[in-house]
């Protein structure tokens, strides 16, 4: 069996790793990369979307990241208990019209005893935002170490 360290129960610590890591994989926009780190049966709901299993998570990341573009995402630990992280997260990006969004939310997410994510429920609102108004300035990829997170960012 597959296993994605840090493993449940987490602790501050490895619950923030494992937020950073997901920030990580996200911000790649690789769909089949990101898959992995789901089971194999994993269940979501996104938005008005209930993908189930790796197959559909994949088209539904590849749907996203082709009218989503130049997405980057910045993601923050707000809570863990066990094997449960929430998460609250912002990202810009902007539509094919050239129109900018800041997209806000929340996650819950669940494990298994392998790291894998089982369960994984985002609530997301998307704000219209002109040019100017980015804060997320970083090349196109994994946010860089020393770039501000949410709580410096006053988001």
């Amino acid at each position: 069996m597959t296993q994605r360290p840090p493993l449940p129960p987490f602790d501050l610590e490895s619950a923030t790793q494992k937020v950073r890591l997901a920030e990580d994989g996200w911000n790649s926009r690789d769909p089949e990369r990101v898959s992995l780190v789901y089971t194999e049966d994993s269940v979501w709901r996104n938005r008005h979307e209930f993908p189930r299993g790796r197959a559909q998570i994949v088209e539904f990341l590849t749907r996203k990241w082709q009218r989503e573009h130049e997405y980057r995402l910045i993601k923050e630990l707000w809570a863990f208990d066990g094997n449960r992280i929430a998460v609250r997260f912002a990202y810009e990006w902007h539509d094919a019209a050239g129109q900018w969004f800041r997209s806000y939310g929340n996650e819950n997410w669940e494990f298994d005893a392998h790291g894998l994510m089982q369960r994984r429920f985002a609530s997301i609102n998307d704000l219209p935002i002109r040019e100017d108004e980015r804060l997320f300035h970083w090349p196109q990829g994994r946010r860089p170490d020393d770039h501000p997170g949410l709580s410096e960012l006053g988001l």
